[in-house]
């Protein structure tokens, strides 16, 4: 007999999605029991915070919605990490939730949350299924809001008896047309190249993970064309070819002091697809609020952004895919400006050796002369993350995969996530011993589904990040950060994963290449410095 499980899992295979991520639980078992004879892969996790990195991860990767099943109570606060996460990569993703039986609500049963309370400040939106008939009308519900606007985790409620449910008489999903996103005004295009035309410092701001291939390609051109610098927001470096003489660098946590001057001098700015978040305006210092010196052009293709903090000189509600595909190129005398851009950007490599036994400098200038060109790029949160934000360079085939929210522990789940959206691939995680220990079990997974990605932590046997402020803030009275941790190179050998520890700085070449090398994938222990830059 057909259940509720059996319509969910064939509607989302109808839809594209043949890969999820969770850990099992008795509220969703007909979902589960649907999967078995499908062309569904179910990615058995290790802790519902690992799975819910997976889908979020996949959601960044390739714009479509990562999928996570989980189960009532416990298991959905776990995942909570995860959507809040997608929410502020602004990224599609999807979270079902097993939920008790519609004759049990209400009453305080075994693990019962109220779903739309506990998520609706983190999702773009949160359902529940009360009826059955109804689960192909609210998946569809789902599957749009996720992917349309500005992007976005949904969360749905599963009841038990909805899922068991008989569901003789329903037919599956078998297809889904977006909405077109909107296009920009002509009007609107020819005030924004008269606003950049008439600039003397112009600047282009992009963010978000969902720009095309072919919308890259066409805000490099317009960008290299018009001789205009460009500026990622926190850790979007990846959507843009930073060899481009038009790359100036990141807006992001630990800003180098010449991307501030660029923007706060620049006169007028493309700020596309960008939420003016806290990383990218320096805490909102760069911009006056709410009306900055700056005259800004900001496109969005989500109109609530628009407005949301500052009241900029031309808001466009727009697609930027479509804005920068319709856009022409403008001339100006501004290339002096452009290129000091792009020389302070290239400054920024040259480091003074760290006062560390693994100097990350120099562990990092080995990466980019030596990782593929299509290489998947993960981590997590803390100081170490300084290093494959601001030290590695993404060309057009790369991809950087880490959390705006700055959530610990996003690094190892994302790498299997990678590993097993584009097998084949090259994936290194950075990860710090404190960011690490957060889903370090995950390794299990990894194995499992035959996932091989390299890790390197950085280990400096603190929560580097915390003691910094503690310095800062509080000299002389560290406390509460030093940690004892594992040996992290029998950790890995207990997982059946390739783990070696690195002592010195010239032992890290030939330690990559065995990690590279490995058909298990690898961990290398780096010992650094709570002294050196990004520890």
């Amino acid at each position: 007999m057909r259940h509720g499980g059996d319509i969910l899992i064939e509607s989302l295979i109808a839809l594209g999605a043949r890969t999820s991520f969770g850990v099992p639980g008795e509220s969703f078992l007909a979902a589960l029991d649907a999967m078995y004879d499908s062309a569904h892969r179910f990615v058995l996790c290790r802790q519902e915070g690992g799975a819910a990195f997976m889908a979020a991860a996949w959601g960044k990767l390739t714009g479509t919605p990562g999928i996570c099943f989980v189960t009532r109570g416990p298991g959905a606060t776990n995942a909570a990490i995860g959507v809040h996460t997608a929410m502020q990569d602004s990224v599609p993703m999807l979270l079902f939730i097993g939920q008790v039986g519609t004759d049990q609500k209400g009453r305080e049963a075994f693990q019962e949350l109220d779903y739309r309370d506990v998520f609706s400040s983190m999702a773009k939106w949160v359902v529940e299924i009360d009826d059955v008939t109804r689960l192909p009308e609210l998946l569809a519900r789902a599957w749009v809001t996720a992917q349309s606007g500005r992007p976005g985790p949904v969360v749905i409620a599963l009841p038990e008896d909805m899922l068991s449910g008989p569901a003789m008489n329903i037919e599956p999903l078998t297809k889904i047309r977006l909405p077109e996103p909107p296009h920009p005004p002509s009007a609107a295009l020819e005030e924004a190249r008269a606003m950049l035309g008439g600039a003397q410092r112009p600047l282009i701001l992009i963010a978000g993970a969902n720009w095309s291939p072919a919308a890259r390609t066409a805000l490099e051109t317009f960008a290299k064309s018009s001789d205009i610098p460009v500026v990622c927001a926190f850790r979007f470096q990846d959507m843009i070819d930073n060899h481009a003489a038009i790359f100036a660098g990141e807006a992001g946590v630990a800003m180098h002091p010449y991307v501030k001057d660029l923007i706060q001098e620049a006169d007028v700015i493309l700020a596309l697809n960008l939420r003016f978040g806290e990383m990218v305006t320096d805490a909102w210092r760069l911009f006056d609020v709410p009306e900055p010196q700056q005259r800004i052009i900001h496109v969005h293709p989500s109109s609530e952004e628009l407005g949301k903090i500052y009241q900029t000189a031309l808001p466009i509600h727009a697609s930027h895919e479509a804005f920068v595909t319709a856009l022409e190129p403008v001339k100006g005398g501004w290339s002096a400006w452009r290129q000091a851009a792009r020389e302070a950007y290239e400054a920024s490599f040259d480091l003074s050796p760290q006062p560390s036994p693994v100097d990350m400098g120099q562990v990092t200038a080995h990466l980019r002369s030596v990782l593929p060109e299509d290489v998947i790029v993960t981590h997590g949160a803390g100081n170490f993350s300084t290093w494959p934000d601001k030290f590695l360079r993404y060309g057009p085939k790369a991809r950087l995969l880490a959390p705006q929210s700055g959530a610990m522990g996003y690094g190892v789940p994302a790498a299997i996530a990678a590993e097993v959206a584009a097998p084949g691939r090259r994936v290194i995680c950075f990860a710090g011993d404190g960011d690490f220990q957060m889903t370090c079990q995950e390794l299990a997974t990894a194995r499992q589904v035959g996932a091989k990605p390299v890790i390197l932590v950085v280990n400096n046997g603190s929560y580097g990040t915390i003691r910094a402020h503690q310095e800062r803030q509080y000299p002389g009275r560290v406390s509460g950060t030093d940690m004892l941790s594992p040996d992290f190179v029998t950790l890995a050998r207990a997982y059946g994963i390739y783990g070696e520890r690195v002592v010195y700085t010239d032992d890290f070449p030939s330690a990559l290449a065995r990690a590279l090398a490995s058909e298990t994938g690898a961990v290398l222990d780096l010992h650094v410095s709570t002294g050196a830059l990004g520890s």
